[in-house]
């Protein structure tokens, strides 16, 4: 457990020394949020899509910064200096979740609370749900970035990592087109992808909905969380070949 919590705190400790990676977490989404809540000021567009950007943007930005710096760790040979000690590949991976998963954390009420309280976001449902469902997505995203990791020898192709893997769920998760209006086939694709239920609870929230209304995809969500980290301890390799 000591070398888990050890794990984390060199993360929180390389995160919150590298500035540049601080302003994408936390600088950027907000930015963004506050471009589209200029741009339809006096629309209701931020009321109706607000809750949705507050868990996506979290989530693509915590999936980008995640399968980056774990590949990073890989290649400088941390990692497998790390894994000389005496740490299990699941502690190695949960030491690495728990500190990137306090970042999405951070990350989620900054980002919603700018959306709230200086965007002037108004939220039909509970906005403590909101708050849940964004920090999920975050912590999602960081889970998801882990297990790509894997996949990708360098950074570049880490970074290529997140149209194969972000891209169809947020086509086919409700975004764009409600999924009980898509062809069976895709409809029935969508169910099987986490960030679909993401974003179900988010539209249902902005509808006006509470926690009994979200309950089971919130849970679904978790269960795609610890899935996603399942998936990164089974394929962690010490170093890239």
């Amino acid at each position: 457990m000591s070398l888990t919590l050890a794990t984390a705190a060199r993360v929180l400790r390389q995160i919150r020394h590298d500035r540049r990676t601080i302003a994408l977490l936390l600088v950027v989404p907000s930015v963004l949020l506050g471009l589209i809540a200029w741009m339809f000021d006096g629309t209701g567009v931020l009321d109706r899509f607000g809750p949705l950007l507050v868990g996506l943007f979290p989530l693509i930005i915590m999936f980008l910064v995640t399968s980056v710096a774990t590949l990073r760790e890989r290649q400088s040979g941390t990692l497998e200096r790390l894994m000389t000690t005496p740490i299990s590949r699941g502690a190695v991976v949960v030491g690495y979740a728990l500190g990137f998963g306090v970042v999405a954390v951070v990350q989620a009420l900054v980002v919603s609370g700018f959306a709230v309280w200086v965007c002037g976001m108004d939220v039909a449902g509970a906005l403590w749900v909101v708050l849940l469902v964004a920090v999920l997505d975050a912590v999602l995203g960081t889970a998801l970035g882990l297990a790509a990791s894997s996949l990708a020898r360098t950074e570049f192709q880490a970074v290529q990592m997140m149209p194969v893997i972000l891209f169809p769920q947020l086509i086919l998760g409700g975004l764009i087109m409600p999924r009980d209006q898509m062809p069976a086939v895709l409809e029935a694709i969508s169910r099987v992808l986490p960030l679909t239920y993401g974003m179900e609870a988010l539209q249902t929230i902005a509808a006006g909905g509470g926690f009994a209304d979200v309950r089971g995809a919130v849970g679904l969500v978790v269960l795609f969380i610890v899935g996603a980290l399942l998936l990164g301890i089974l394929t962690l390799r010490r170093r890239t070949p």
